[in-house]
């Protein structure tokens, strides 16, 4: 039985995020992406490993070189998870801008 990995436990943890980072800018070996932490190289390709498990990441391999990849379609599908959030909490923060700019101009009179 294969276990799957939480795409969101994954981006939970900082180290990922900024992986994730990296490898939107540019596909980066495991080498060039650990050159930018203090973790070992161990320790990043266990990050790497995780968000390759959910699919975040994709590798192409180049001679002997393997290349990550952002995976762009789990993110959009990231996105459309949390899309409807997004605009709740953006309806409520423009509710209560209202109500704070109401108070305020009642309270200058």
């Amino acid at each position: 039985m294969e276990t799957r990995r939480d795409v969101f436990q994954a981006i939970a943890d900082p180290t990922r995020r900024a992986i994730l980072s990296l490898v939107a800018l540019q596909a980066l070996t495991p080498g060039a992406i650990a050159e930018n932490f203090n973790s070992s190289r161990q320790t990043i390709s266990k990050h790497i490993q995780i968000l390759s498990e959910c699919e975040l990441l994709h590798q192409t391999q180049s001679g002997r070189e393997i290349y990550y990849h952002l995976n762009p379609e789990k993110i959009r599908e990231i996105d459309q998870f949390i899309e409807p959030f997004r605009q709740m909490w953006d309806e409520r923060f423009n509710k209560l801008e209202s109500i704070m700019k109401n108070y305020n101009s009642k309270k200058i009179e």
